[in-house]
């Protein structure tokens, strides 16, 4: 097929880009993926562009508008004060997890003092009024569009009558001059600009929602990741459990802050006190460690459950939910090389109770006690937190967030924490330090 003048054809796979249409992509091997699309490196500057409009980076930061809040505080936290006029925000997250639900909350909690437009690309006008009447979210100033067109939306946008825009979702909206179909990867990057470009241009907050892909990444290019101001991330287990909302990617604030949320009748709710929540069910046992672990800034106790049985096959089996079960083989071989462990022919299994998923190094300690615990038949001697970094070496190390840490706990009734030594300034007399893996399973383990 003959090249044409200022196109390009891009995979709508893999997104690589080739100069010839052809029936099978050459990188990824897919076959019937490449779509035209108009080659923007091939347009004259001249002929198309036009000068542009100069300001002062004084006179910019001077014309600064006021965050919109969303009306919860832990969703607000997470932006960083909350939205920010004209930036552009996605949301992504696992089929059934809550995102239509918090953001229909968001958008109702706004219009009280905004204009809301919320626009569906997946559902019906009626599903989503009679989701907005069981959430209780219905307001005169939150106005609803049913629409898959890109460009219809960014024209509301660019009317400038709305100042906090909701599409649900990028992935159900499609740019009427591009051939492909919704969700594909030229379709995913066309109407994200398009629509960025009107929200910025009528100073516009835009939340979009995004899917994810089976293995959890956001569906489609990783451009879209790039073209957008805030990533938040919704996890957590859709059938039960905590759902926590964390940024991945924020240009306004930090990306170290969480928000720990209940899915109820009524949306979704704060949680207060999730450590209480999460240790109401707990019984003493064998296996069983609480953890001291940190969601963004603020502390956690979670309960860290491990479960050692003889192998009835010839290869141990180690299943782990929670944590990286990559990590978990690291230290159970630490355990074997440095303590007099035998767990080589021992079925292993670690779970971490409330859709809670760990992910700091300080959750080591209390899964190497855990499985300590449940292979010898043990508990420990104090009703104690555990937190530390283990190295392969068996030495613990430190870890951040001391004083939080240890106020939690004792804000939750235990009576010391297990933990590594303190670096400088006198050690707190609720810290029971520890130097190595075998020095803590010896000292704070116990026969029931």
């Amino acid at each position: 097929m003959a090249k044409k003048t200022g196109v390009r054809y891009v995979c709508g796979s893999c997104g690589a880009a080739s100069s010839t249409w052809t029936g099978r992509c050459l990188t990824c091997g897919e076959w019937n993926t490449l779509t035209e699309e108009v080659d923007i490196s091939t347009l004259s500057a001249k002929s198309s562009g036009r000068q542009l409009k100069i300001e002062s980076v004084i006179s910019a930061a001077r014309s600064r508008l006021p965050r919109i809040k969303t009306g919860l505080a832990d969703v607000d936290e997470v932006l960083g004060g909350g939205l920010v006029a004209g930036s552009v925000n996605l949301l992504a997250g696992q089929p059934g997890i809550g995102k239509s639900t918090i953001l229909l909350q968001v958008a109702y909690n706004a219009a009280k003092a905004h204009r809301v437009l919320y626009v569906s690309g997946e559902e019906s006008a009626r599903q989503v009024g009679m989701r907005a009447q069981r959430l209780g979210a219905q307001h005169k100033s939150l106005q609803l569009a049913v629409s898959g067109v890109a460009n219809d939306i960014a024209s509301t946008i660019s009317a400038g009558d709305f100042d906090v825009v909701v599409v649900d979702s990028v992935q159900a909206v499609a740019v009427n001059e591009l051939p492909a179909a919704a969700g594909s990867v030229s379709q995913i990057t066309g109407s994200t600009q398009l629509l960025s470009a009107a929200a910025k241009a009528t100073n516009t907050a835009l939340i979009l929602v995004g899917h994810v892909t089976k293995e959890g990444s956001i569906a489609g290019p990783k451009v879209l990741e790039h073209i957008v101001d805030v990533v938040l991330q919704l996890e957590g287990d859709r059938y039960g459990g905590f759902k926590i909302l964390r940024a991945s990617k924020n240009r306004y604030g930090a990306t170290t802050e969480a928000g720990i949320f209940e899915m109820t009748e009524s949306g979704m709710k704060p949680v207060d006190n999730p450590s209480e929540a999460l240790l109401a069910e707990r019984q003493l046992s064998d296996g069983s460690i609480v953890h001291a672990t940190m969601e963004g800034s603020r502390p956690l106790l979670v309960e860290v459950q491990a479960l050692v049985n003889p192998t009835s096959y010839g290869y141990p089996k180690r299943t782990a939910s929670g944590i990286d079960l990559n990590r978990v083989n690291l230290l159970i071989a630490m355990l074997e090389r440095r303590t007099k462990l035998k767990l080589a022919d021992r079925d292993i299994y670690v779970n971490i109770v409330g859709g809670i998923r760990l992910t700091e190094p300080a959750a080591d300690l209390a899964i190497c006690m855990a499985i300590a615990s449940a292979a010898k038949g043990m508990q420990l001697k104090k009703n104690a937190v555990v937190f530390g970094e283990v190295g392969l070496s068996g030495e613990i190390r430190h870890v951040p967030f001391l004083e939080k840490r240890l106020a939690e706990a004792k804000k939750l009734g235990f009576e010391a924490a297990i933990g590594p030594s303190v670096r400088s300034g006198g050690k707190p007399a609720f810290l029971m330090s520890v130097n190595n893996i075998r020095t803590a399973l010896n000292t704070f383990l116990e026969k029931d």
